[in-house]
């Protein structure tokens, strides 16, 4: 762990307590995702607290799809959640598993609470419910078959699991409390009618347990200690006990490792919310079937599939949940406090390229036309063991649009009329002329060049105050450059009545900008995912677009926050 990952919380020093008196022995976690998506950063924080307790204590951590709503759920992001957990790191050491799998014991378990006296078959519509379910200043009221007989709710409920009934027809709801001052408490929802296929059981059922009852049931059954979620489920902590009690979970057992258990204990921890991204699952898979990102690893999406595309590193990302940590409060962490962690990490390990987004031809005057120099830079200022490459230099050559000014302002120390500078690595050139095209704009510079200012020669030691980065125009190969910045407008840059509508109307129109540059010829071998520092502009990673005769490159982050935190 690092060292920020090893700084006690208040969840570390609860399982301490827990461990002290005896409550439990070892430490067992789970992370629950649900399969209708793809992982994004805000689950990283969940993610990261179950495995690392885990590993702390030198316990399990289970990874259990809570797959209970099959209408949106599919094996693709089965597999791509477990891709991401590897991705990060992460092993499931305490074991795979589906909420599926315990279909028939949640249904034994409801017909249980059915004879018990704790449930009951209802014929409410949606509507009614909401109705009779009260507000937060008044109580509920009793729905007019709560009082059912135990013998005719199990009927139907049998006979809703067999197929008989319309969706929507019939409910088995807990039978709880519809006075409680807390409304999950007032008689949830156990099960509904659904006639949707499963990606794992297929039709076998047509009645699935609600998210509240299947998700305690599945903690304890797996003899889960610690059951960490986000602090939206702080309400729903009484129900969670009460379906984990009245299972028979909360007298001390031996569950299925062996291990004496007293149920599972739910601790809340705030969840992670972002400036300027869209954190919401429902919010970005609208985003991809609606088009206005290209799918779900788009690397504008906050997704980790998206975050890897565009060259974010998992030491990087978890770096940024260390430095965050674990708190009840919910607040708001700054996008370019996972920048830093992401230029941080990039910045000791990757190569170093040039490459110009914007090209500006120079014609170097009195350079022989046939004249191609050999330059060898380092690939990496800090690590002479990484080595270095050979560059070639000639006649014509690109710098960028933005280093050359006619009339630039003070301290200026880039190319102007007149003006010198070094090329890295290279020699000092200076502007002779500027030569325009017929709309006035500049078509090429024309700039002597000193011939005894190579670097690494007698006569380097000239001084000048800028240094560019540059390409060899007879020796570069064409780039994709897509910049990015995040997909939510900055609030200041949001008029009043915009933020009152569709978070759509929020959305960034420069978030993605894509440029026609050139790069160092070594460029054309790197493989997808490998990434660069383009000097002077930012790290870049080679995205899977690539073609043989077009390499697309990524803007991962640039060398300092290039946008205006929210």
């Amino acid at each position: 762990m690092s060292e920020a990952a090893e700084r006690s919380n208040f969840i570390w020093d609860a399982i301490e307590e827990d461990l002290a008196s005896g409550r439990c022995t070892k430490v067992h976690t789970r992370f629950p995702p649900e399969p209708n998506g793809y992982l994004h950063i805000g689950h990283c924080k969940a993610l990261v607290a179950d495995f690392a307790t885990a590993e702390k204590y030198g316990g399990l951590c289970n990874l259990r799809f809570d797959d209970t709503n099959p209408a949106k759920e599919e094996t693709e992001y089965v597999e791509g959640i477990m891709e991401d957990i590897r991705w990060l790191g992460f092993d499931w050491n305490g074991g795979l598993y589906f909420a599926s799998e315990y279909y028939e014991q949640c249904y034994q378990i409801a017909e249980d609470f059915i004879m018990r006296d704790l449930a009951y078959v209802d014929e409410l519509t949606q509507e009614e419910m909401r109705e009779h379910r009260g507000t937060l200043t008044e109580p509920g009221r009793n729905s007019p078959w709560r009082d059912r007989p135990r013998e005719e709710s199990l009927d139907l409920f049998r006979r809703m699991r067999a197929g008989e009934f319309p969706e929507g027809s019939y409910v088995l709801r807990a039978k709880i409390d519809m006075a409680s001052p807390n409304i999950n408490m007032r008689d949830p929802a156990m099960y509904r009618i659904l006639y949707q296929e499963h990606h794992r059981t297929g039709k076998d059922w047509c009645i699935y347990p609600m998210y509240d009852f299947a998700h305690p049931l599945g903690d304890a059954i797996e003899g889960i200690t610690h059951s960490l979620c986000s602090l939206e489920y702080e309400d729903h902590r009484p129900l969670y006990d009460w379906v984990v009690e009245m299972a028979g979970f909360r007298e001390e057992h031996i569950d299925k490792h062996g291990d004496r258990s007293r149920g599972p204990r739910q601790i809340e921890f705030a969840r992670l919310n972002l400036t300027r991204t869209v954190m919401s699952k429902r919010y970005l898979r609208r985003l991809v079937e609606e088009g206005y990102v290209s799918g779900w690893d788009d690397p504008r999406m906050p997704t980790l599939v998206g975050m890897k595309r565009r060259g974010y590193t998992p030491e990087a990302i978890r770096d940024f949940i260390d430095r965050i940590g674990l708190s009840k409060a919910d607040s708001v962490v700054d996008l370019a406090l996972l920048e830093h962690c992401v230029r941080n990490d990039l910045g000791g390990k990757a190569l170093r390229m040039m490459a110009v987004q914007r090209p500006l031809k120079v014609v170097l005057s009195n350079w022989d036309e046939d004249r191609v120099d050999t330059l060898e830079l380092e690939n990496h200022p800090d690590h002479p063991e990484y080595g270095s490459r050979q560059v070639s230099f000639g006649k014509t050559l690109y710098i960028e649009q933005d280093d050359f000014m006619e009339d630039p302002p003070k301290k200026f120390f880039r190319l102007r009329p007149d003006g010198e500078v070094r090329l890295k690595g290279a020699y000092i050139i200076k502007c002779e002329e500027v030569v325009k095209a017929s709309d006035g704009t500049i078509d090429h510079l024309i700039c002597s060049v000193d011939l005894d200012s190579r670097s690494g020669s007698p006569g380097a030691d000239r001084k000048v105050k800028g240094t560019l980065h540059w390409v060899n125009a007879a020796d570069c190969v064409p780039l994709s450059l897509r910049l990015y910045e995040p997909l939510l407008m900055a609030d200041e840059e949001v008029d009043e009545d915009v933020e009152k509508k569709d978070f759509i109307s929020r959305l960034n129109p420069d978030s993605l900008q894509e440029l026609q540059g050139f790069g160092e010829r070594g460029l054309e071998s790197a493989a997808s995912g490998d990434t660069f520092q383009f000097l002077r502009i930012g790290y870049f990673c080679k995205d899977s677009d690539s073609t043989p005769d077009l390499a697309v490159y990524n803007l991962v982050v640039g060398l300092k926050d290039s946008y205006r935190p929210a």
